[in-house]
């Protein structure tokens, strides 16, 4: 019985016998295949030194906690980046090594993407495609047609990975679709002569990608259930969307919001909030797609028309729609729910109390700093509260050290997420000497209190640059 290497595709020679048949035909395709999996997809050098740069130069030395988290965030970037290092020559070696068979007369040698797809096909991204692309002899490529197309990339990167995230909600699937969108791109990178706006182009193609996957996942929100037997308050259950995540201030692109119009204020500035993202999500895919482009993006009535590939009819129709739409489900006038483009002084020194009172597992400290009407909502838990005491019903025996259900001991760091203020949070259980991640809250203020907590699980620690243990 033969079959097929999952990393180089070669045949693999069975006995035939019972038992488990092999997934690879040595132990460097093994290698080779777990190095693949390991590898951070979609993370371009450039950026990656950049990124790199922009944390040392925001290093702070004090208090301790800080410095260490941040070393520590500096030095997986670092790994990272050795790790691409080491890969980029392990790669050239392969080239040279596929020219030399070639020049051999070993058969016709494959343009280094098409030899990927051929190897990995699971694999292959637009990164990996144009930080490796070798031009065959009598290409018609021209270095500086790929060094245009890598600019492109990475250029418009962070500006979609946000327009996707605004349609979507999801940090993790806007990063996957961000990545299809360079992919349709470069696989389309033909036609770029007779683009007359690149950028256009790009949010056209990153749209439908998001459309596409809209489509094949029925999501609307839906108010949350009671939970039998846990107290979640008197107030009206809020929407869930358990697909929700944060996203860090931090890869925000640094071109500015474009200028409004009179009529777009019901979608002024910071359209990262979840208050918005929330209400946005109740939209209809198309709707959604029309607002955020006409309103967030800043695209005209007839380039929206054009990026949705609808009638102008047709897309002005479905921004009104959209904008009525919204002005319902916002709470209230803009400038009672919205936190303005960066936390003021009080925001921030209001956290700060919180940080330090949870630190000290200081309860009444705590309730001090919450609202009355407070909101808690723990996507993708089902798990919701409406009111303070009700919070804090449920809070306090896991927080008490002298409480049988306490959790541990906590440690929360400052950080920034949707334009919002955040804590991410630390957990020492009882008997280790281990702070690990925990959860990300994303907070709302209102008149110098917390009025909403959004809890998250702690799998995006990395993407917020913070390390999974402390």
């Amino acid at each position: 019985m033969t079959a097929s290497c999952q990393a180089c595709g070669g045949p693999i020679e069975s006995a035939g016998g019972p038992g488990r048949v092999a997934s690879y035909c040595s132990q460097a395709c093994r290698q080779r295949a777990y190095r693949e999996r390991r590898r951070p997809d979609g993370t371009p050098v450039k950026e990656l030194v950049s990124d790199i740069g922009n944390r040392l130069g925001r290093l702070r030395l004090q208090p301790g906690l800080a410095f260490h988290a941040d070393v520590e965030a500096l030095s997986t970037r670092f790994a990272q980046l050795r790790r691409l290092a080491r890969e980029a020559r392990q790669g050239r070696e392969e080239r040279e090594a596929w020219q030399a068979d070639a020049d051999a007369g070993a058969g016709d040698a494959l343009p280094v993407g098409e030899a990927l797809a051929e190897r990995h096909p699971e694999n292959v991204t637009p990164d990996a495609v144009t930080n490796s692309l070798v031009p065959p002899p009598g290409s018609r490529e021209t270095p500086s047609g790929e060094d245009a197309f890598t600019a492109l990339v990475e250029g418009r990167r962070r500006e979609l990975r946000v327009h996707c995230y605004r349609l979507l909600g999801s940090y993790d699937e806007a990063e996957d679709l961000t990545q299809e969108t360079f992919l349709r791109a470069w696989r389309a990178r033909d036609t770029l002569d007779d683009v007359a706006n690149v950028r256009a182009w790009l949010y056209r193609i990153a749209t439908h990608v998001c459309l596409d996957f809209l489509r094949r996942h029925n999501r609307r929100p839906a108010p949350y259930e009671p939970v039998p037997g846990l107290d979640s308050g008197d107030g009206p259950p809020p929407p869930r969307l358990p697909w929700l995540q944060p996203f860090p201030d931090d890869q925000l692109p640094e071109t500015p919001a474009p200028q409004r119009r009179p009529d777009e204020e019901a979608v002024a500035g910071e359209t990262l909030e979840l208050v918005f993202l929330t209400a946005v999500q109740l939209l209809p895919p198309r709707q959604r797609a029309a607002v955020i482009l006409r309103d967030v993006a800043g695209w005209s009535a007839q380039e929206t028309a054009d990026l949705l590939g609808s009638t102008l009819a047709s897309a002005n129709s479905a921004v009104q729609r959209g904008r009525s739409a919204l002005r319902g489900a916002l709470p209230g006038r803009r400038e009672d729910w919205s936190a303005a483009a960066t936390p003021s002084a009080e925001d921030l020194k209001l956290v700060q109390r919180y940080v330090d009172a949870v630190a000290r597992a200081d309860f009444d400290a705590m309730v001090d700093l919450v609202r009355e009407d407070a909101v808690l909502t723990m996507p993708p838990n089902p798990f919701w509260f409406t009111s303070r005491d009700a919070l804090f019903a449920f809070v306090r025996p896991h927080i008490d050290p002298a409480s049988p259900m306490f959790f541990g001991h906590w440690r929360l760091m400052p950080v920034r997420a949707n334009g919002q203020p955040a804590v991410a949070g630390y957990l020492r259980r009882p008997g280790t000497s281990v702070f690990r991640a925990q959860l990300i809250d994303v907070l709302r203020t209102r008149e110098g209190r917390i009025a909403e907590i959004t809890t998250f699980e702690p799998h995006l620690f990395p993407a917020f640059g913070l390390p999974m243990t402390l």
